[in-house]
């Protein structure tokens, strides 16, 4: 059991549960404590056995959350979520789906008119009799109908790798309105979180209405979902798109409010209070000398605004990067001028997780450090998959031919310069931990990756014993997506950040950032906890063709979620301390 994701999930559903109930305030209290649980680097069910004290040392969590986390470890289940179930039989993920659809609105919707699905929404509004519910009306029933094909289809957050291209093309676009100033992609796509809700992008113009026109009319839309004077949103390809435009003046200050998170711009609004600043979307104010400062949103002398930067500057701190901004401690790193000089793509000289034709990859070891050569790497490790357990269609290079491969790339290494190729190879760790590759062959390679690839259902504590165990073979340079996770596909191994951490420290072993967008793995907070320990990083696409090396600014940006410096990752490294890392 995956304690961590599946309580998570639990709780999340309560909180939907208990708004749909009409429950006031304690719907958000569990929604921040299963952000803190989702982020949370270590081991969830650890500290559930050592009872409701050690999980209340979670940010957000307190006496009722952490009595339900440790009744769902001990017994797989919450009362008093299943009495809300009972109450409620409602498919509530499938219903949340549909375009301005909220748990107050599933609430409602079934106390009148008993709508418990997808179809029996549907069948209500097609009969017009949601228009007849108080508060509701015939445009609200139009946009329910309108909304349940997409919603039938949908059901994922989507992936940053699929969301952010399409932000930057929808930012460029607005970008080429005569009426625009400056564009910029907002939001989570912003903050580089691995699983994105909508895609956010803010204009600054003083002809709001032009530019929302000329959005609203963007041909690649597939609909236009709304659209008023200063905002509009459209769907794309499966995504919400929200655009927001504001004066030039306060394009600053919006672009700092709309790239959040709430989390983060909360702390930051508390701590100007103290400074007798008020921050909001519209400017940072100086209200030392108002009476009342909530007398409107524009109280007292405007200090900030223009700039994102003079936001922060209005309170004496340097700009905080946008993947830092989830209220896990930036703030006060920026009061102390404790930031991290974050890890920028220019500091990644190479790839040390590669695949070829010999296994699973599309292209020969020629054509793959050819490529790495010129997307600009100094360096770039061949990496095959070995035989073993959950390799993708058994594609594996047997042990026999391990060394073959290792001896045809030294003769690319040889015949290609500019650029150095290492042997190597990505060997699977066993469920008990072991390695898949005999112990003389891997001696003979420059780089071994090890990752896990079956019985990713493994409880917490079992997989993370697997993993280090793993990390203490003498060989392995490098654990591979550590987790296993895919995202929007499987969870993948529930693992104590902290300990893996203390294990790749003591053993030598860089803990991958597996840049491939549908992996991401290790997660931001998982980063966090190995760059506080002092581990090594190592950020690898895993690319089966040349053309995904540039999947790097994704490894990139998720190792700076994690505060990542330079000196932390091992592919920023020189040849020289790279080779010194590895052997």
């Amino acid at each position: 059991m995956a304690l961590k994701h599946d309580v998570a999930d639990e709780l999340e559903a309560y909180a939907n549960l208990l708004e749909m109930d009409g429950v006031e305030y304690k719907p958000n209290v569990y929604r921040r404590a299963v952000e803190s649980l989702r982020e949370y680097p270590g081991s969830l069910e650890a500290l559930a056995e050592d009872g409701e004290d050690a999980l209340q040392a979670l940010d957000d969590v307190g006496d009722a959350i952490s009595a339900k986390i440790v009744e769902y470890h001990e017994t797989g289940v919450i009362e008093e979520l299943e009495a809300m179930r009972e109450r409620y039989p409602v498919d509530l993920d499938a219903l949340l789906r549909v375009e301005g659809v909220g748990p107050k609105t599933i609430g409602t919707l079934y106390e009148e008119l008993g709508v418990t699905d997808l179809d029996e929404l549907e069948a209500a509004a097609e009969d017009e009799r949601i228009q007849d519910v108080k508060g509701f009306g015939a445009k609200t029933e139009s946009n329910i109908l309108e909304a349940i094909p997409f919603a039938r289809q949908a059901g994922e957050r989507e992936l940053l790798g699929e969301a952010r291209p399409v932000a930057e093309r929808v930012r460029a676009f607005v970008s080429e309105h005569d009426a625009v100033e400056s564009a910029a992609v907002a939001g989570s796509t912003r903050r580089w979180r691995a699983t994105i809700g909508d895609v956010d992008v803010l204009a600054a113009s003083d002809d709001g209405q032009a530019v929302v026109d000329a959005f609203a009319a963007w041909e690649p839309a597939d609909a236009v979902i709304e659209a008023g004077e200063q905002k509009a949103s459209v769907r794309f390809d499966g995504m919400r798109i929200d655009l927001r435009v504001v004066v030039p003046g306060e394009f600053g200050s919006a672009l700092q409010y709309f790239t959040g998170s709430k989390d983060h711009n909360v702390t930051l609004r508390n701590y100007a209070i103290e400074q007798g600043v008020k921050l909001n979307e519209y400017g940072a104010f100086d209200v030392s000398d108002v009476d009342d400062a909530d007398d409107g949103q524009r109280v007292g002398e405007r200090i900030g605004g223009d700039t994102e930067e003079s936001m922060y500057a209005a309170l004496d701190l340097p700009l905080v990067p946008p993947e830092l901004r989830e209220g896990r401690g930036e703030v006060q790193a920026a009061i102390d001028d404790a930031l991290p000089d974050l890890l920028v793509e220019a500091d990644v000289r190479g790839d040390l997780h590669n695949h070829t034709e010999a296994s699973d990859g599309a292209n020969s070891v020629r054509e793959m450090v050819e490529g790495a050569k010129a997307f600009g790497h100094e360096y770039v490790a061949i990496t095959d998959h070995a035989t073993g357990p959950g390799v993708v269609g058994g594609m594996g290079v047997p042990d026999d031919e391990l060394l073959d491969l290792a001896d045809e790339v030294e003769a690319v290494n040889d015949d290609v310069d500019g650029i150095t190729a290492f042997s190597g190879v990505e060997a699977n760790v066993d469920d008990d931990g072991s390695i898949s590759v005999d112990d003389d062959v891997l001696a003979e390679l420059d780089v071994v990756v090890a990752s896990p690839h079956s019985s990713l259902d493994q409880p917490g504590d079992a997989a993370t014993e697997r993993l280090c165990t793993a990390m203490e073979h003498p060989s392995v340079d490098v654990l591979g997506h550590p987790t296993g996770r895919l995202l929007n596909q499987r969870e993948g191994l529930d693992v104590d950040a902290n300990r893996l951490a203390d294990v790749a420290v003591r053993e030598g072993v860089a803990l991958e950032v597996n840049a491939n967008p549908s992996r991401l793995d290790l997660s931001g907070s998982a980063v966090k906890a190995a760059v506080d320990a002092g581990a090594t990083i190592s950020i690898n696409t895993d690319s089966h063709r040349p053309e995904t090396y540039g999947n790097v600014t994704y490894g990139v940006h998720t190792a700076r979620r994690g505060w990542a410096e330079p000196d932390d990752v091992l592919n920023a490294y020189d040849e020289d301390a790279l080779r010194e890392f590895l052997h």
